[in-house]
């Protein structure tokens, strides 16, 4: 599987060109994943380089962090069973990356993040009679 296609990139180098404005706060773009493990990537942007992504990272380790990291060093990734790094084909990231940031630093993971941030989309479409 190829972890990018040409949509994904071009709206991950758009995001790149519109975080010159200091008011730029993207909504992730995409999520990879560990099929073996804890390890979440989600992507705002990509630098010209075509390789360093922007985003929240988070290894499993209950410290998510904002940061770059390598697309090519996640695809070199090789797993047991012959698996490797994936992307989450049906991820939507509704939230934009500062929203995810927080949720991730206070539930630990990514992961935790995406339970609490739905939880609470749905407690306020609840709560406004939608």
């Amino acid at each position: 599987m190829d972890l990018l296609t040409d949509a994904l990139r071009a709206a991950l180098r758009a995001n790149a060109e519109a975080a010159r404005d200091p008011g730029h706060d993207p909504v992730p773009v995409v999520k990879f994943f560990n099929p073996c493990g804890a390890a979440t990537w989600l992507a705002t942007e990509l630098d010209a380089d075509g390789d360093t992504l922007f985003g929240l990272a988070d290894l499993g380790f209950g410290c998510p962090e904002l940061g770059s990291f390598s697309l090519s060093e996640i695809a070199s990734v090789r797993l047991p069973f012959g698996l490797a790094i994936e992307r989450d084909l049906h991820f939507s990231g509704d939230f934009p990356l500062s929203r995810w940031a927080e949720a991730a630093r206070r539930a630990g993971s990514i992961m935790g993040a995406e339970t609490l941030l739905h939880r609470a989309a749905t407690r306020g479409t609840e709560a406004s009679g939608s």
